[in-house]
């Protein structure tokens, strides 16, 4: 199955200010000052990072006309190039390859909605909030964070009547009690992203509501890079030339660190952008994206990696 390129588009930062701890908001505009494509709340853009990592992030500001795209991106301890190179190297003037928006987590029309955000999470959350509150739906809002000074949009949130901000410093004692939002199945639709101890937490106490009414939005890519990961030999079959995978480093990353630049969007395994056909050796998929059918003679490169000591790819 071919996978559709989007055309990306060229925005600049325009203006970037701080949220929270290690939290920075970007706004984006096209050089020239044209219009941008609409869009809903829950959806995201795609954004090439200066790091050339491809990331998703969830767009916050209004999508009836925008004239510009606001994201906010957390630093991650962890990250594998793309929020550390947007903190350190997106300052304003930076032109940045974007992809147009896409909505993998629309708001339908309910009786009424329970929005719950962990984190950076948040974004998309407050996407949502905004249009509910502009239109006198009703809502509630569950927003959860380390900390004060980790929570981004804090004064906003504070302002949507009901809202619920619960700060546990990182103690277990200290969690929020859901069951009592769940405890009775509602006709309202909840909503939710943060954290996978959060969405977990909500899919346990949500189980007997009805089928459809609980929504995830999960950008939490699989797990690329693995404590047991060995390196191995990537062979290139047009050119000849081989590669040495590193024990911490993605077949991309590695083509990339190489000079080369395949075709990739989220990065996570489940687009099928990267797709590349396998010509030998044994893969290791971790991607969420291949049938069962495809994965003897395809591999998706963002993600999987080798069960033998080499991998023959068509590049």
């Amino acid at each position: 199955m071919a996978v559709a390129r989007q055309e990306r588009l060229t925005l600049e930062v325009v203006a970037r200010r701080q949220l929270a701890r290690d939290i920075v908001e970007f706004t984006l505009a096209p050089p020239d000052g044209g219009a941008l494509e609409p869009f809903a709340p829950g959806a995201h853009i795609t954004v090439e990072t200066p790091s050339g990592a491809m990331r998703r992030y969830s767009l916050v500001n209004d999508g009836a006309a925008p004239g510009t795209y606001v994201i906010a991106i957390k630093r991650e301890a962890a990250s594998r190039g793309g929020s550390a190179s947007m903190h350190d190297q997106a300052t304003v003037g930076t032109r940045l390859a974007v992809e147009p928006p896409a909505n993998d987590f629309p708001l339908v029309e309910a009786p009424g909605h329970l929005l719950i955000a962990g984190g950076i999470g948040i974004t998309p959350i407050l996407s949502m909030a905004r249009w509910l509150h502009a239109r006198g739906r009703r809502f509630g809002l569950i927003y959860l964070t380390r900390s004060p000074e980790e929570a981004a949009y804090l004064d906003e949130c504070r302002t949507f009547p009901g809202a619920i901000i619960h700060h546990d410093g990182g103690r277990p004692e200290r969690f929020y009690d859901f069951w009592p939002h769940f405890e009775t199945p509602r006709p309202e639709h909840v909503y939710c992203c943060g954290p996978r101890p959060l969405m977990e937490e909500i899919k346990a106490v949500s189980g007997h509501w009805p089928e459809g009414r609980i929504h995830f939005e999960d950008f939490a890519p699989v797990e690329v890079v693995r404590p047991d990961d060995r390196p191995f030999t990537l062979v290139l079959a047009r050119s000849g030339r081989e590669l040495q995978v590193p024990a911490d480093l993605s077949i991309l990353e590695t083509l990339r660190a190489a000079g080369l630049k395949p075709l990739s969007s989220c990065e996570s395994g489940t687009c099928g952008t990267c797709r590349t056909r396998l010509l030998a050796g044994e893969a290791d998929h971790r991607d969420l994206f291949l049938r069962e059918e495809d994965r003897r003679d395809n591999i998706m490169i963002c993600v999987s990696r080798a069960r033998s000591e080499k991998l023959v790819v068509d590049l």
